[in-house]
This record gives structure tokens, C-alpha cells and sequence, in this order.
């Protein structure tokens, strides 16, 4: 709690202390006082803090981040605005924000979504994202995608369904597949979810914000409108 305080204390003085810190001439007590005096600016500032540091752990990944698997991009591939969701096909509420996100898409024509597979659930899930890298590659993402939420849990059925309905060449994705093309990137992806503090799914990256769960297209909408002005 200690290094907690004096972050506060020391963001304080960068903003509503700053006065008491130069006029009173007695520092960081004088702030102390201010907080002891005024505790309801403390969520504020928390929430300040928060901020500085996602955006300190986006800012050095931002462009990794946003550079999508080739073909893994729903929206606008040109848009100016991207949000960033990690999924995995074994996931309820991944799948509840499966209508979010198109509503998201049809409000915001500047919108690119960057799909990145993070399967963790299940070992099917690992097969799904493969067959999802798969059909990027092959220019059929979206409708895999979609058919693959649509369908329910990941199995070899369902999965080999989902490429069906897409148009996926499955004898082509499967050669693929067994070559262990899609591995690396699927391990990058993990990674980056490590760097984030992400560790479930949905998890969501827009401008400086990191949202976690299917927190709704309202949320993420404001966050996209945010980092829309930045």
C-alpha cells in the first residue's frame, strides 16, 4: 500500500497538489493532507493511474499489435480506427460478442477489427484457430468465423462444418495445418496477451484502453470513439 499512496501522492502533485506542493512549500506532506482532507479524489486518481499504465504497456506493442494475421480482419481493412479482440472459439461470451461487434462494424464504417486466435479453453479450440488461420488465408475469415460461433462448441465436426459452410478448400487448409504453418503466430499471440495482462477472453485493445469480458458494444464503443479522437 505504501508504493500505492505515494503514486497517488505523486500524481496529486502533478495536477489538484501542484498548488499546495509551490504556494505551502511543504511538499509531499501538505499533499498527504489534501488526500486525508479530500478522499473522494481518490478513485480519480487511481483510475488516472490505471490508464498511464496500460497505455505504457500498448504504447511499445502498438504496432505488432494492430498488424493482423494476413485475411484475420473483420470491418474495414483500410479503417483508421482498430480494436483488437482476442478470442477463442470455445468461449460463451466470445460468441454472445459476436453481435457487438458486427452492430459495431455497421456504426463505424472507419472500424478494422483485428482478430487475434487465443485459444486457451480447450484443445479444440487450438484446432478451430488453426482452421480460422487457415481460412484467412484463403480469404473466407468472416464467414468462418461467424459459422464457427454459430455452430457451438469446437469439435472436429463442427469445425470441419464451419470450413464447409465458409468455402474453405479443407484439403488444403489441413495440409496446412499438419505443416504447423499457424503455431508461431498463435504463440505470438499468446505472448502478447501475456504482455497486456490479458488472460481470458474476450479481451479487447482500442487506443490506450484494455477491456476484459463481454463488457458490451456500448462500452467498447466509447472506447473506440476515444481512441477515434487520440
Amino acid at each position: 500500500m505504501r508504493w500505492l499512496l505515494t503514486s497517488i501522492v505523486a500524481l496529486i502533485a502533478g495536477f489538484a497538489g501542484a498548488a499546495l506542493w509551490h504556494v505551502s512549500g511543504l511538499g509531499q506532506n501538505a499533499t498527504r493532507d489534501y488526500l486525508m482532507a479530500h478522499p473522494e479524489v481518490l478513485p480519480e486518481a487511481m483510475q488516472v493511474l490505471q490508464q498511464r499504465d496500460l497505455a505504457g504497456r500498448i504504447g511499445p506493442q502498438r504496432a505488432e499489435l494492430e498488424r493482423a494475421f494476413p485475411g484475420a480482419v473483420l470491418g474495414n481493412p483500410k479503417g483508421t480506427v482498430t480494436l483488437v479482440e482476442f478470442t477463442d472459439y470455445a468461449c460463451g461470451y466470445c460468441a454472445k460478442s459476436v453481435a457487438d461487434v458486427q452492430a459495431l462494424i455497421a456504426a463505424n464504417p472507419d472500424l478494422r477489427v483485428v482478430v487475434r486466435e487465443f485459444p486457451i479453453l480447450s484443445p479444440e479450440s487450438v484446432d478451430a484457430a488453426r482452421m480460422a488461420l487457415a481460412a484467412a488465408e484463403q480469404g473466407k475469415f468472416a464467414a468462418f468465423h461467424d459459422a464457427m460461433f454459430r455452430l457451438g462448441q469446437p469439435s472436429a465436426d463442427s469445425i470441419t462444418a464451419a470450413a464447409r459452410e465458409a468455402g474453405v478448400d479443407l484439403e488444403k487448409a489441413q495440409a496446412a495445418i499438419a505443416n504447423g504453418i499457424y503455431d508461431a503466430h498463435l504463440q505470438q499471440n499468446a505472448q502478447l496477451a501475456q504482455n497486456l495482462g490479458i488472460s481470458g477472453t474476450p479481451g479487447w485493445v482500442t487506443g490506450d484502453k484494455i477491456l476484459a469480458g463481454a463488457v458490451g458494444g456500448e462500452a467498447i464503443g466509447a472506447a473506440i470513439a476515444e481512441a477515434r479522437k487520440s
